[in-house]
Parts: C-alpha cells; sequence; structure tokens
C-alpha cells in the first residue's frame, strides 16, 4: 500500500480550498467557470430595483447568463444612470433591437433580467447596449394606483374636517332648538296630511252611491254626445251649407229692393207722399172719429118709436 505523506495531502487540500475559493468568487460575480463561453453586453437604468451581481439572465423564463457587474456611469453626460452588465451563452442569437427588462423573479423580492428578444435589425454584438426597462411587480402596481387613491382620500378628509368645523360654527343651540321645532312642525304636518287622508277616504265611502250614479250620468251624457257627435256626421254639410246661401241671398234681394222703393213696402219707406198721404188720412180719421163721439146723433138717425127726433130736423 502506498504511504501518502502529510505534505501531499495538505497540498492537495490547499488546492482544492483555493479551487473553491476562485470559483466562488467568480459564482459570486456571475461568472460560472462551469458554463460554457458567453458574452457581455450591457444595459442602463436610473433605478435597478434591487437588481445585483449574480442575478440570473433569462429568455422567456429559461437561464441564459448572469449579471457580471452594477456600476455607475462615467459618462459625464448620464451621471447617475447605473450601467448593468450581463452574460449571455454566444449560442443565443438577438438584434440590437432586443430589451433588456427588470423583473421580479419571486414574490420574495428578488430580481432577475430578462432578454426580451427581437430578431429584426442588426444583430447584437457583445459590448452592445440594449434598451433598459423595468417591469412592475404586482406591489409597484397597488402602490401606483393606491398613490391617486391616497390623494383623493386626503382631500376628501381636509374637505370633510373644514365642512364639519363650517357647521360646528353655523350649528348653535339655538340652531338645535330651530331644527327640533322644525322636526316636530313636520311630524304634526305628517299627521295632519294622515288624518286628511282618513277625512277623505270616509267622505268617499259615505258618497259612494252618489259618486256612482254620478260616474254613470258622465257615462250617459258622453254616450249622448258621442250620438249627437254621430248625427252631425252624417248631417249633409254641403247641402246645410247651400241652403243657409240661398237663405242669404234672398235676404240681400229683398234689401236690396226695399232699399230701391221696389213694391209697396219699400214705397212707403223710400216715398214721401205716400207717407204723407198715410199720414193725412189718419188726421182725418183722428177727427172723424172725434167729431162722431162728440156728436153721435149727426151720424146716427133711429127712435124708439119710429119717429125722428125734432132736433135732428132742425139741424
Amino acid at each position: 500500500m502506498i504511504k501518502v505523506s502529510r505534505e501531499l495531502k495538505t497540498g492537495f487540500f490547499a488546492i482544492v480550498v483555493i479551487s473553491l475559493f476562485v470559483w466562488g468568487y467568480n459564482y459570486l460575480k456571475g461568472h460560472n467557470l462551469f458554463d460554457g463561453p458567453a458574452d457581455t453586453y450591457f444595459t442602463e437604468y436610473d433605478n435597478i430595483q434591487g437588481l445585483n451581481t449574480a442575478s440570473s439572465v433569462t429568455v422567456n423564463g429559461f437561464d441564459v447568463g448572469k449579471v457580471v457587474g452594477i456600476t455607475f456611469n462615467d459618462n459625464p453626460n448620464k451621471k447617475g444612470l447605473l450601467r448593468v452588465e450581463f452574460s449571455v451563452e454566444k449560442d443565443f442569437v438577438f438584434s440590437k433591437n432586443s430589451i433588456a427588462k427588470i423583473y421580479s423573479a419571486s414574490l420574495m423580492g428578488g430580481k432577475s433580467l430578462a432578454i426580451v428578444p427581437s430578431y429584426e435589425g442588426d444583430q447584437a454584438v457583445p459590448g452592445d447596449y440594449l434598451k433598459g426597462e423595468i417591469e412592475s411587480d404586482m406591489f409597484s402596481s397597488v402602490e401606483e394606483k393606491l398613490n391617486p387613491l391616497q390623494a383623493k382620500l386626503e382631500s376628501v378628509i381636509v374637505s370633510a374636517d373644514s365642512l364639519l368645523v363650517n357647521m360646528n360654527g353655523i350649528i348653535d343651540e339655538q340652531s338645535i332648538v330651530s331644527i327640533k321645532q322644525g322636526i316636530l312642525s313636520f311630524e304634526s304636518t305628517l299627521l295632519s296630511l294622515e288624518n286628511a287622508a282618513k277625512n277623505a277616504d270616509s267622505i268617499v265611502a259615505e258618497n259612494k252611491s252618489s259618486l256612482k250614479t254620478s260616474v254613470r250620468n258622465v257615462e250617459k251624457i258622453t254616450k249622448n254626445f258621442s250620438k249627437f257627435t254621430d248625427s252631425l256626421s252624417q248631417v249633409d254639410i254641403g247641402l246645410l251649407v247651400a241652403k243657409i246661401q240661398s237663405t242669404v241671398d234672398n235676404l240681400n234681394r229683398l234689401t236690396t229692393k226695399l232699399n230701391s222703393g221696389e213694391g209697396t213696402v219699400g214705397k212707403l219707406i223710400k216715398d214721401d207722399a205716400v207717407y204723407i198721404n198715410l199720414s193725412n188720412a189718419a188726421k182725418e180719421l183722428e177727427e172723424l172719429l172725434r167729431d162722431i163721439k162728440l156728436n153721435p146723433k149727426k151720424f146716427v138717425h133711429f127712435s124708439v118709436f119710429g119717429k125722428k127726433d125734432k132736433t135732428s130736423k132742425t139741424e
């Protein structure tokens, strides 16, 4: 049996420890010595959202590399920007239009870098910069939605507080008493309305028969009016209008004749001589009647015994 010396064991152990140390150090920096060859690319962010070295680089959820380093950009025009260097396996090909997006790998808050590949345009080569984006996680989305709601809620609370202060200034003891009185008056009004409704119900109940009779009378009137309108609808309006027009024409002709002095009535109206003769005849008749009244014996000659009156002789 070969005897291994203590020095050889110590040397072998030291080599293993150093190898593990080198591998661990490179692994923490994102370099896995057992992985295949990889190319490095860059991207920039205002905020890396907790991304660190050795974070995974994935494509469609598949690990293709690691984050190698994170440093501040030394370009004076890009002060404050964080430059992220990451490695990608050489067998993965994508274009310069691809996007490097930071996303939440788990609910515990770990961040990873995902490449959203694009195959249009020029092919990316090691050292190229990809456009950087940050995907909102669940908590960030909730926070983004809650921030406007919080601002509105604070505004509502301030408005409500101002309203309460103003109400406290307006509503004093006298106002409270007035409000109580108003409520009592309102209750009284409701009771009055309720009593009025009950009275109306009793009145309707008492006059139910009269109301029925009135309704029947209204129905009869409606039916009669309907019959009347039906009768009117059966009248020959044209014939009626023609008769009315004929009557009007006759009246016009009669009026024309009267105005022109035609006929007895027309002459009586228009001829003054006729009027004068009639007037004179009336006067003579009046004098004759007066004379007969004053001297009836002058015109009537009779005797009870068949003899003439002496006075009538002399006369």
